[in-house]
C-alpha cells in the first residue's frame, strides 16, 4: 500500500508541475515559472523516494532525497523574494 502512495504522489507533483509550467507558458507569470520548477524537483524527490524504499531498500539514498527536496524549496524562495518585478 505504501508503494501506491509513494507513486501517487509523484504523479501529483508531476501533475501540479506540469499544470503551472503550462500556465507559465501561456501568461508569462515569472512565479509560476518558479513554482513549475519546484515542482518538478519535488517530483524527482518523490521518485528517488520510491526508488530508495521499494526499489533498492538496503541502499540509504536519504541523503540525496534530502537534497532535491531542499534545492526544489530554494528554487521557490528564490522565485518569491528575489525575483520581485
Amino acid at each position: 500500500m505504501a508503494e501506491a502512495v509513494y507513486i501517487l504522489c509523484a504523479l501529483t507533483s508531476v501533475a501540479c508541475a506540469v499544470l503551472l509550467l503550462r500556465g507559465y507558458s501561456r501568461s508569462q507569470v515569472r512565479l509560476l515559472l518558479w513554482s513549475g520548477l519546484c515542482f518538478v524537483l519535488l517530483a524527482i524527490s518523490n521518485l528517488v523516494l520510491f526508488v530508495d524504499l521499494v526499489v533498492m531498500p538496503g541502499m540509504d539514498l536519504s541523503l540525496i532525497r534530502s537534497s532535491i527536496g531542499l534545492v526544489g524549496v530554494a528554487t521557490l524562495l528564490y522565485g518569491l523574494i528575489w525575483d520581485v518585478q
